[in-house]
């Protein structure tokens, strides 16, 4: 089985772009439809974060190998440095208007995935991790 690799401008069209192509790939994999919404949301998640707050990136690129039980996914972006993994959890228990402002995506991204790390290499960010796949 072939894997995934498509790097784009670090842009919110972007994002569109990117889950338009995970779609078809997915699709062309036989990747369960569980795993490939899964999927989604995370490359979704990661992907807007630096079209949103990585100020003078130029790219991200999204990487995802299946392999016996998950996919194994590099997400690289040439945004400033930053280790999204860091970020303390939200008290989801809060009420709503007591909650901070974000987090929430990045919650998800580790929730849904394992293995989860960050390095910073050559100016690049990269979040490496794999998402569990059954069926």
């Amino acid at each position: 089985m072939t894997g995934f690799d498509l790097r784009l401008p670090a842009t919110l069209d972007s994002v569109t772009a990117l889950q338009d192509a995970l779609e078809a790939w997915a699709e062309e994999a036989d990747i369960p439809n569980a795993a490939a919404m899964r999927l989604a949301l995370v490359a979704e998640e990661l992907a807007a974060n630096v079209a949103h707050h990585a100020a003078g990136a130029t790219f991200f690129r999204l990487e995802a190998m299946p392999r016996a039980g998950g996919l194994d996914i590099a997400f690289t972006d040439d945004g400033p440095s930053y280790d999204p993994l860091a970020r303390a959890a939200p008290d989801t228990a809060a009420p709503m208007e007591e909650r901070d402002p974000g987090g929430l995506g990045i919650h998800l991204v580790k929730e849904m995935t394992v293995g989860a790390r960050h390095s910073r290499e050559g100016g690049v960010n990269r979040l490496t991790c794999t998402l569990p796949v059954a069926g």
